[in-house]
Formats: structure tokens, C-alpha cells, sequence
């Protein structure tokens, strides 16, 4: 009763032309019209209609309800409400003393990518101000990468001395400035992205691709279509243990051999432009991913990044 409820509401947002799917459901039974849907799901020219009236500019987002972008060379801190559609905060800040990516500790450079914001710290030296919030730098991607480097905060000023223009990796801004950046946003629904660029300026099309991908993908793992689902992955793909493409596809062709029946329920879809100097067009993808196998389950977070490489959604960490 509950999908077939799902299913139901879910239809009143589906455009599908030429389609009867309540004769289709009484004909046929409620598998039939989950297929439809599915097939819309993988359709690119459905995410094109549906996302069509929605400002994509800043990325994608179903659950995550702020962006704080930081552009280095602008030298600049936004909030970007996505519920409200609206940039709704911004400030002068001072980054690292050096330019470019962090790559290294000890390098004086704010790191360039998407960030968690992870908790406020408060009982600081004074040095930092009232409190600061803190990120997950190095994030998973970075890594696999080789970077090194911990405590990129945002943080404030002191309040009784004067300091240098430029930080040793963090972003740092008035005090007042920072109190109103925190009490702005929620940390656990918000997420940090450091550029060098003066806009985002995401393509609409690149989502359509991801999103329509996405389901692709997620078909081809539920269904064990083995060669499908491992054309989504970068030769580039690495793990969390750094292994390569070759150990990852030996195992899951020893996992579809199995030919399981599997429920796979991707809800919560967010997809954040990912600022590199690798010259690859990057995203990282966020997810609720809820999987049924045979004898595993598993609710929790799923994680892409990935790379849009000719029109086509390349996986490079998950």
C-alpha cells in the first residue's frame, strides 16, 4: 500500500506523454507502472522538463538547504539559500597567504573543492575570534590525491590585537560577520564550497546528464548488468584504500556473478559543482541510499564524485 501511495504522488510530478497510467495500473498492476517511471527516471529529456523551471546555477540540491561559497580570488564569502533561491548573506574574508590549491601541509594555501562544514568550536585562543566552524579537510577525494593538512576552519579575528592580511589555510572574517554567518545557516544542512572562480555558473544540461545517470547506473547495479555499470566509472577511480579500477571491477564481477535480487532506493539527490585544478568538470553527488540484498542491508549515505567526460557521468571515487 505504501508504494503504490508513493507511486501515486510521485505521478502527479511526471510529465509522460501519451500515457494512461491509471488503465496501465488497472491492466496491468502496479509493476507495470513502476516501469514506466523507471524509464522515465533514465531519460534525460524528463530532467531536462523537470528541472527546467529550477536555478540550477549553483548546483542541485534536494536535501542540502545552504551553499557557503568562497570565492579565493574575490576574496568574498555568500550564502546561497537553495529553498530560497536567493544569496542571502555575504562578506569580505582573508584566505591562505598563498595562491592556488592546497596540496601539502604547511603550503599558507586554503584548499580549492566541497567541503563539510562539521561542527562550531568554540574555547578557542582569541586569536580566532569568538568560535570557528570546522571542515573536513582533507575530504575523501582529496585523499586519493595525497593531501595532507588538517584544521581548515572558518574562523574570526582578535579581538585585541591586530593580525596579517592572509591566514595559513583558513578563511577568516570579522567577528561580527562570522556571528551572522552562523546563526545564517544550519551546519548539518549546509555544505562549503572554495573557489577561484567569480561564478559557479553550473550547466543545466551537466545535471540532466548526472541525474538521468544516476538512475542509469543504480539500474544497472540492481539488475547485475555488470559491463553497464562499470562503464560509469573513471579509469581514473580510485577507493578509499587507493586502490585502482581493476581490484574494485574484479570484485563487484564476483559480487553480480551471484545474480541477486536487490532493492535500491536513491532519495535526497545533491549535486554540488566541485571546483579542481585537475581540468576535469567535477561534481560531488550526495545521496540516502536505502539497499536490500539477499543477506545485506544497508541505509545511509552514498557519495560520488565524478567527472562529466563526452555527455557521460565517469565515477573517479564513491
Amino acid at each position: 500500500m505504501y508504494k503504490l501511495i508513493f507511486l501515486l504522488i510521485l505521478l502527479e510530478n511526471l510529465v509522460f506523454a501519451d500515457i494512461d497510467l491509471v488503465q496501465t495500473y488497472r491492466n496491468y498492476g502496479i509493476k507495470e507502472v513502476e516501469k514506466i517511471i523507471n524509464k522515465q527516471l533514465i531519460n534525460k529529456n524528463y530532467w531536462n522538463e523537470n528541472i527546467k523551471n529550477i536555478n540550477t546555477k549553483n548546483g542541485y540540491y534536494e536535501s542540502l538547504n545552504y551553499v557557503v561559497m568562497c570565492n579565493k580570488n574575490q576574496k568574498e564569502i555568500k550564502i546561497y539559500d537553495t529553498k530560497k533561491n536567493d544569496i542571502i548573506y555575504s562578506s569580505e574574508v582573508i584566505t591562505g597567504k598563498n595562491t592556488g590549491n592546497k596540496k601539502v601541509e604547511g603550503d599558507l594555501k586554503t584548499p580549492t573543492g566541497v567541503y563539510n562544514l562539521l561542527s562550531k568550536l568554540d574555547k578557542l585562543d582569541p586569536f580566532y575570534g569568538p568560535f570557528a566552524l570546522n571542515s573536513d579537510y582533507p575530504n575523501e577525494f582529496d585523499s586519493t590525491l595525497n593531501k595532507t593538512g588538517h584544521g581548515i576552519w572558518i574562523h574570526g579575528v582578535p579581538y585585541k590585537q591586530s593580525r596579517d592580511p592572509y591566514t595559513k589555510g583558513c578563511i577568516a572574517l570579522k567577528n561580527n560577520k562570522l556571528i551572522d554567518l552562523e546563526k545564517s545557516i544550519n551546519i548539518k544542512k549546509s555544505v562549503l564550497i572554495i573557489s577561484e572562480k567569480n561564478d559557479l555558473n553550473v550547466n543545466k544540461d551537466d545535471i540532466s546528464i548526472i541525474l538521468s545517470q544516476v538512475y542509469l547506473w543504480r539500474d544497472a547495479w540492481k539488475y547485475s548488468k555488470i559491463n553497464k555499470y562499470l562503464s560509469f566509472y573513471s579509469k581514473d577511480f580510485k577507493r578509499k584504500d587507493k586502490s585502482g579500477l581493476n581490484k574494485f571491477a574484479a570484485h563487484k564481477k564476483r559480487i553480480f556473478a551471484k545474480k541477486q535480487n536487490k532493492i535500491i532506493k536513491l532519495t535526497n539527490i545533491n549535486i554540488i559543482p566541485y571546483p579542481n585544478d585537475l581540468n576535469k568538470n567535477m561534481f560531488k553527488v550526495t545521496m540516502d541510499e536505502d539497499y536490500k540484498a539477499n543477506n545485506y542491508k544497508f541505509v545511509g549515505k552514498k557519495i560520488l564524485y565524478i567527472e562529466i567526460l563526452h555527455n557521460q557521468m565517469k565515477i573517479l571515487f564513491e
